[in-house]
């Protein structure tokens, strides 16, 4: 009896370990239980709190706590205008070579691979909050949730006094659609 209930208690604790991370979880999140938003990415999401958009923003590597919640703040707020206009410019350099000598057997092989990503985004976005912030239990990574709400978004157009009333009106008329193609998009390819 005493056998059959630690096989119990091992199985149970097996298994509630084995649902907690989602199998699509990162490797630097695998047997960590983190928030669903930090894998969800950015886009559209409806909920309690109506239609809003979401930017999930990260970095790791900055000690210093303050300038760590900034940077991944500003990154997920980035990620919110990214929807609306985006330019983006990129180069990709990949270099492999594999060396052999002498009798075949031992070889000398090396790899480079440099990325440069410049993306510029350029808006003005009233009412983008920082909703939440996870802090990664190996305390080298932060994650941020910026959050923008539609309807306060299109309402916000009212107030910027930048903008013709022209613009004002095909954005604020546009928002909607924006939302609706988004999750048409993802509607489109989601696994059955």
């Amino acid at each position: 009896m005493k056998l059959f209930r630690i096989c119990l208690v091992s199985l149970l604790a097996f298994a509630m370990f084995a649902c907690s991370t989602p199998k699509n979880a990162p490797a630097n999140l695998q047997g960590v239980d983190f928030p669903d938003w930090v894998t969800q990415g950015s886009g559209k999401f409806a909920g309690d709190a109506g239609r809003v958009f979401h930017g999930v923003g990260s970095v790791n590597g900055i000690k210093n706590e303050a300038l760590a919640r900034t940077t991944a703040a500003n990154r997920a707020r980035n990620e919110i205008a990214k929807v609306f206009e985006v330019y983006s410019a990129s180069l990709m350099k990949d270099y492999m070579a594999a060396t052999t000598a002498g009798d075949m057997t031992a070889s000398s092989e090396e790899q480079h691979v440099e990325q440069a990503i410049k993306t510029f985004t350029a808006q003005t976005l009233s009412g983008i909050e920082v909703a939440e912030f996870w802090f990664h239990p190996n305390g080298d990574e932060v994650y941020a949730l910026a959050q923008m709400d539609l309807e306060k978004f299109k309402n916000a157009m009212d107030n910027m006094k930048e903008l013709s009333s022209a613009v004002r009106d095909y954005v604020r008329k546009n928002a909607d659609r924006v939302h609706m193609d988004l999750e048409n998009e993802e509607e489109k390819h989601a696994t059955p």
